[in-house]
């Protein structure tokens, strides 16, 4: 469980099942239950994949910081070569399940989730604070696994979802990466929080995009595939983010930041089971 990161996983998978049960909404047959099973089994296999070569390629920094030296690889636990045969091999089996059981698109998004966070977002994080983004496009894709396996097609609401997942993660990731800055920077990660002892930057990044939250949750309004007092209620739970993100901006302590950082795990589930309740497509 430790070195395929079970919980990181598991978000993966509900974020994919909401994916694949607002897809499934707009079609006449329904939610296909055998289907859902085999995309919940491809993704987890395949984030569980991601999450494996992570630490493969992270031993080092895992090593030098406090809250990830315990992790199988550099606590000597687990060999490089174990984990690697057991990466590869979660890998394959979840892309091909999701190929043979489900569909191409969902293997073909699968596997480039999978690719983005191994072979780009995980080596540019020792170069480039451009990291988060990239990660943040990673984490965003899961939800698109089960939008194509529930067939569903490329449209307004399928980049909603992708953006709003996408948008969610960059206040959380500036929140923690900030209250764990001197660890991050130690371990040589190249975060936006860097050298920002102020917290000036970081807290100016996170108010910038909580706000392009909200305004993309006002996009269901415009073209009426969420109910309105769904989007009311999103609307309203992404103000709250942006005046925890203002608080943060204006305070700047650790205790402002913990709190937006709390904040963004309650946001999640409570945003995609509003969209559950007022999708209307």
């Amino acid at each position: 469980m430790s070195l395929t990161k079970a919980r990181l996983s598991l978000l993966v998978i509900v974020t994919t099942i909401v994916g694949y049960f607002l897809a499934s909404r707009s079609s006449a047959l329904g939610v296909n239950w055998v289907n859902l099973l085999h995309t919940v089994i491809g993704s987890g296999l395949a984030a569980a994949a991601a999450s494996v070569f992570n630490q493969l390629m992270e031993i080092d920094i895992d090593a030098r910081m406090d809250r990830t030296a315990n992790r199988p690889l550099p606590a000597k636990k687990l060999s490089p070569a174990a984990a690697f045969a057991i990466g590869w091999l979660l890998a394959a089996l979840g892309i091909i399940h999701l190929a043979v059981k489900v569909n191409s698109e969902a293997a073909a998004v699968a596997a480039a989730t999978l690719a983005v966070y191994v072979f780009i977002y995980t080596p540019l994080k020792r170069i480039s604070s451009i990291n988060t983004l990239v990660g943040a496009i990673a984490g965003a894709l899961p939800p698109l696994i089960g939008w194509f396996a529930a067939g569903g097609s490329i449209g307004i609401e399928m980049w909603f979802l992708f953006a709003l997942l996408f948008l969610w993660q960059l206040p959380h990731f500036l929140a923690i990466n900030w209250m764990y800055r001197d660890q991050y920077e130690s371990a040589g990660f190249v975060m936006w929080s860097n050298g920002d002892e102020s917290g000036g930057r970081t807290s100016a990044l996170a108010l910038v995009f909580s706000a392009a939250l909200i305004i993309l949750m006002v996009t269901p309004l415009i073209f009426a595939f969420v109910r309105w007092w769904a989007v009311l209620a999103l609307c309203f739970a992404g103000m709250v983010m942006f005046l925890l993100a203002l608080k943060f901006r204006f305070t700047r302590t650790r205790v402002a930041a913990r709190t937006l950082f709390l904040y963004t795990l309650l946001f999640l589930p409570v945003s995609l089971g509003l969209l559950l309740l007022g999708w209307q497509v």
